[in-house]
């Protein structure tokens, strides 16, 4: 084995840390639009990168296991991921009523920030 569950988890905290910097810059560059609009960054970033943290309990939190049950975490994990994100994008836009182009663009950023540690990390 390469690498520990341990590792994976510092890995996947590590990678949330650094979505909730590239979030915190990019709202801090749409307060020139609107306090609105730099809200609707930080609650799309931050969902995504909570939803990853749920996903990353769940998907490594179950210690040593057989391959079947290590991939059906793993689909828990990123099912459950995907329907936080959903419930929280919703309940910003219709509930909070936060611009819907500001949240989107939380998310892109959280996004494209995990992508780019987990490059850069490997």
């Amino acid at each position: 084995m390469l690498n520990s569950v341990a590792a994976g988890r510092r890995l996947a905290l590590r990678a949330i840390a650094y979505q909730l910097i590239a979030v915190l810059l990019a709202a801090l560059a749409a307060l020139v639009k609107s306090t609105g609009a730099a809200w609707g960054v930080v609650a799309g970033g931050v969902t995504v990168a909570v939803a990853g943290y749920v996903s990353a309990q769940v998907a490594l939190g179950g210690g040593v296991q057989s391959a079947g049950s290590a991939l059906g975490r793993l689909l828990a994990g990123m099912l459950l991921k995907w329907c936080v994100v959903i419930v929280a994008l919703a309940v910003s836009v219709a509930v909070l009523h936060l611009p819907p182009l500001p949240v989107l663009l939380g998310v892109l950023v959280s996004t494209l920030a995990l992508v780019a540690v987990n490059s850069i990390q490997r």
